[in-house]
């Protein structure tokens, strides 16, 4: 999670709705009328289109939007395909509804991008959908629009689902332009589902906020899981959220733009030990390949965090593909940090010979 604090506004907030008794009670299950339109709104603002608060559910947070989704269009035995390497809470939901995770390599040489033919190919009898996560956690590789629209048309075409986890959509290059146009698209509620988090973009992971997109025939049955799972998401952070989704957005590009330019040293730094190589950066995250000379992800992440203070995941947390790679995040270190990292990277390599 970042290290910025929630905007003083929001928080002020947030106490006025916790002390609220109206807010105390059972709320509408598909979310705050309020935030619904707000996030409608914005949604349009991002993308074009005509997304409306009917298409809006909001909910405990986007890993519960995951799960509520999945329970609405998959059954025990069917497939998702999952790029891999993959955030591993996907494949934990799926695995506790019986679902099985197909995964979709993600190569080095293609930015860590998933490649829409080699999906058709993996695409069997049992798949019902294909995830895909932009700006992806934990590479931090970006999506271009083009390649979100033929992932969209595969789907279209076998009758699948696609579902977008967008959780660090807000932290995009600047000036990049809308994330995909599939809003924009005729028919795009047949097929396409988005997730979102306001955790992230606004400081809050711990008020558990989401939002699903999803046309009406997914919400029918989404709805039904919400009643069983959810009933209904905390009351107050979305009456918070409904003035700061349009009130605070010049706070959230300066946040984006502080987190760009911690991307930007991070990238530096690497850059002075040659030796370990990013693959893919964006969001908070680098997918970054250990030195030959390591023996594997885990032992590096363990001498990494046991000999130089640095804490990073091993890429097999991540699924298959990440052997010989780190997840490391710099969301929550300043630039001073991160312009010691070179030398502590230096210095572990020095010590494993």
């Amino acid at each position: 999670m970042p290290d910025t604090p929630p905007d003083p506004g929001l928080l002020r907030r947030l106490g006025e709705a916790g002390a609220d008794l109206a807010l105390a009670g059972y709320g509408p299950l598909e979310g705050e009328a309020a935030l619904r339109d707000a996030f409608a709104a914005e949604t349009r603002r991002l993308y074009g289109g005509d997304v409306a608060a009917a298409d809006i559910t909001i909910t405990a947070g986007a890993n519960l939007g995951f799960t509520l989704v999945m329970s609405a269009i998959t059954a025990p035995g069917d497939a998702v395909l999952l790029p891999a390497p993959w955030f591993f809470n996907h494949p934990m939901a799926l695995a506790l509804r019986g679902v099985v995770s197909q995964p979709l390599p993600c190569d080095a040489g293609n930015g860590l991008l998933p490649d829409p033919d080699r999906a058709a190919a993996l695409i069997d009898a049992r798949t019902r959908a294909i995830v895909l996560v932009t700006p992806n956690n934990p590479t931090g590789a970006i999506m271009p629009p083009s390649l979100v629209a033929r992932f969209a048309a595969l789907c279209r075409d076998r009758g699948l689902w696609l579902v977008l986890d967008e959780t660090y959509r807000d932290f995009l290059p600047a000036g990049a332009g809308a994330p995909h146009g599939l809003f924009v698209e005729p028919g795009w509620r047949d097929r396409v589902v988005q997730l979102y988090s306001f955790s992230k973009a606004y400081g809050i992971p711990g008020h558990r906020t989401g939002a699903v997109v999803a046309g009406p025939s997914l919400r029918a049955e989404l709805i039904k899981a919400v009643d069983n799972i959810q009933i209904c998401p905390p009351r107050p952070p979305q009456a918070a959220l409904a003035w700061a989704v349009p009130a605070l957005r010049g706070w959230r590009d300066g946040n984006a733009a502080a987190m760009a330019r911690r991307g930007a040293a991070f990238a530096a730094a690497l850059g002075e030990a040659p030796a370990w190589r990013i693959e893919a950066l964006g969001a908070y995250f680098a997918w970054v390949r250990i030195p030959e000379a390591m023996h594997s992800a885990a032992q590096a992440a363990e001498a990494l965090a046991a000999t130089q203070g640095v804490v990073t995941l091993p890429g097999t947390a991540f699924g298959p593909g990440g052997e010989r790679h780190l997840r490391m995040a710099f969301a929550g270190v300043g630039e001073a940090a991160i312009a010691a990292l070179p030398a502590r990277l230096r210095a572990v390599l020095e010590d494993g010979r």
